[in-house]
C-alpha cells in the first residue's frame, strides 16, 4: 500500500512556503560540466543592503537548518542561501569532493547574482565551506562566522577521539551523519544535543530517512572521506578577515578543543564565543542567543552606517 502521508515531506513544504513568505525566491544556476546549483536567493536585491550567505551543514536541506534565522536577518540584509552539492537540489556530475570546490561552486553562484561582497555564516560542514570561502575569495568576504565547525582537525583526530565522542573509524562517522535507521538518527541526536529532545517514533524517523537521507548517498559518503582524509593542520591556511567562532560548551561532535585551536590559528582577528549548556546543534538548542552573538557581530546593532559603508552596495550594477 502506498504511503499517503509524510511528515518530512510536508515539513519541507512548509519551510518552502515561510523561505517564499520572507522574501527570498528560488533559483538554480548551471554551472556547467554538470554541476547545477540551487540557491534562496532574494526576489529584489536591495543594493543599499549588504549581504548575508548562509551555508548550511549535514543533515536535511538547507531551508531546515536556517529558517529560523531568515525572518530576522532578512530586514537587515540580503540573504542568499545555497543547498550544498549533494544536499537539496544541487549536484554535479564532476569527480571533486572537497570543501575548495564545495566552496568554488558557492561562489560561482554569488558570481552569476553579481555579488561582489558578502559576509558569510556557516554552520558545521558548513563552516568547513565558509573557511575555504575566506581563504580562497579573500576580496570578496567582508566577515566570517563559523559555527561549531571542526576547521582545525586533522585525520589523526578521529582514531584518537578528537572528533565524535565514542567514534573511532570513519565508516562510523558516515553511519551518523547519513543515517540508515531509526537509531542511527538517535545516536546522532544524542551526540548533538546537550539537552536531550523527546525521541520521536520510528516511523517519524524512518520517513525522514526516507526524504533526506537516501538521495545522494554515496555522494555524500565521499564528500565525507574527502574532509577526512589527509588532512593536517599545516595545510591550512590562515584567513585574514575578522572572524567570529561560536560553538557549544558541550559539543560532542567537535569538541570545544577544536575551536581554541582555530581561534590560535586565526590570530588576532578570531573572536571566540562560548555559548553554555549547549551541545553541536547550537542553532536548534539555542536560537536566540545563537542570533544574539550573530546579531552583535554581523549587525554592530546600526547598519548601515558609513562605518560599514564599504560592504553595501554589494552588487555590481546590471
Amino acid at each position: 500500500m502506498a504511503k499517503c502521508f509524510s511528515f518530512a515531506a510536508t515539513q519541507d513544504s512548509c519551510y518552502r512556503y515561510s523561505f517564499t513568505r520572507s522574501g527570498l525566491k528560488s533559483s538554480t544556476t548551471d554551472l556547467g560540466e554538470g554541476t547545477i546549483m540551487h540557491c534562496w536567493i532574494p526576489k529584489k536585491h536591495d543594493p543599499s543592503k549588504p549581504t548575508l550567505l548562509l551555508i548550511h551543514g549535514f543533515g536535511a536541506n538547507a531551508m531546515w537548518q536556517f529558517h529560523g534565522l531568515i525572518p530576522k536577518f532578512i530586514s537587515k540584509f540580503n540573504i542568499y542561501v545555497p543547498d550544498l552539492l549533494f544536499f537539496g537540489e544541487s549536484y554535479t556530475a564532476r569527480a571533486e569532493r572537497s570543501e575548495a570546490f564545495q566552496a568554488q561552486c558557492v561562489i560561482g553562484v554569488m558570481e552569476a547574482h553579481k555579488v561582489t561582497k558578502m559576509d558569510v555564516l556557516g554552520l558545521s560542514y558548513g563552516g568547513f565551506v565558509a573557511y575555504s570561502i575566506a581563504a580562497q575569495f579573500k576580496a570578496l568576504v567582508a566577515r566570517v562566522a563559523i559555527g561549531c565547525a571542526g576547521v582545525c582537525f586533522e585525520e589523526k583526530d578521529l582514531e584518537e577521539g578528537g572528533v565524535f565522542k565514542e567514534v573511532t573509524s570513519m565508516e562510523e562517522a558516515v553511519e551518523l551523519l547519513i543515517p540508515q535507521t531509526p537509531e542511527k538518527i538517535r545516536e546522532m541526536m544524542r551526540l548533538s544535543f546537550y539537552k536531550q529532545p523527546r525521541s520521536l517514533p520510528s516511523c517519524f524517523l524512518q520517513d525522514f530517512i526516507e526524504v533526506m537521507c537516501t538521495k545522494f548517498r554515496q555522494e555524500k559518503k565521499e564528500l565525507i572521506q574527502a574532509l577526512h582524509k589527509d588532512r593536517k593542520m599545516s595545510d591550512l591556511p590562515r584567513i585574514t578577515q575578522p572572524t567570529l567562532i561560536i560553538w557549544g560548551e558541550h559539543d560532542q561532535v567537535f569538541p570545544l578543543e577544536l575551536a581554541h585551536r582555530l581561534e590560535r590559528h586565526i590570530g588576532d582577528n578570531a573572536e571566540l564565543v562560548i555559548i553554555k549548556n549547549v551541545g553541536h546543534a547550537l542553532n536548534i538548542e539555542r536560537p536566540k542567543e545563537l542570533y544574539r552573538h550573530l546579531k552583535s557581530f554581523f549587525f554592530i546593532d546600526n547598519l548601515p552606517s558609513s562605518k560599514h559603508a564599504s560592504h553595501t552596495n554589494s552588487r555590481k550594477a546590471d
